[in-house]
């Protein structure tokens, strides 16, 4: 049986924690936003669209696209130098590749994170990106990854599993009616993706030998 994996990138293949919060603190500058919260309030945002995570930072609807406007132009410019590849994530797409096909499945902006991956030099184990500018319902939706499947012309015999380390990627595998596995090397509690799934782990790494493993059987 042909088998797909997707990941979810931000906490699951790279950590750029230092570029969204920095970012976010430029746009509020910028912006002029007496922002008094603090990094941690932002952090445990990370893995929502932008949009959201400055209405729950206290950004008015009516003005909240122009502090996404504001983010999008400076991280354009320092994501690359900000962002570096998790602990196994790269030996964790090396295996994938070698069982499976890889696609990605983001609430990034897409054309940000193909640049990412280029940088990295791994967007070459990846058929599509799905990013936040290709739907109108992102993550937890089930519509991102409805969107990559047809794509990649997924038929629904297929062994089809979601790597991701958030509820938001979780719940939309449920959705979407395909398997799995939660890592605990991002942003999410691992009792909150316990709620989700019935299959944790550590990293991205031990997340794919899961899944072969299961394949396998």
């Amino acid at each position: 049986m042909e088998k797909i994996i997707l990941f979810d990138l931000d906490g699951t293949l790279i950590d750029s924690t230092d570029a969204i919060v920095s970012t976010f603190h430029h746009s509020f500058e910028k912006m002029d936003y007496d922002f008094k919260g603090t990094d941690e309030d932002i952090k445990s945002l990370i893995g929502y669209p932008l949009d959201i995570m400055y209405l729950e930072l206290g950004i008015p609807q009516e003005i909240v696209w122009d502090y996404v406007h504001t983010y999008k132009e400076r991280y354009k410019e320092i994501s690359k130098q900000q962002t570096a590849l998790l602990e196994f994530a790269l030996e964790a797409v090396q295996l994938a590749n070698t069982f499976a096909r890889l696609s990605i499945v983001t609430t990034k902006t897409g054309i940000y994170s193909e640049q990412l991956l280029e940088h990295m030099d791994i967007m070459k184990y990846f058929e599509h990106v799905t990013g936040r500018e290709h739907v109108e319902h992102p993550k937890p939706h089930p519509e991102p990854i409805h969107r990559t499947l047809d794509l990649m012309n997924i038929k629904k015999t297929c062994d089809i599993w979601m790597i991701g380390d958030t509820e938001l990627d979780l719940i939309a595998a449920n959705q979407a009616g395909i398997n799995s596995v939660g890592v605990l090397c991002g942003y999410g509690k691992e009792e909150t993706l316990k709620e989700h799934t019935t299959f944790i782990a550590k990293n991205p790494l031990d997340a794919v030998k899961l899944i072969k493993e299961l394949s396998d059987l």
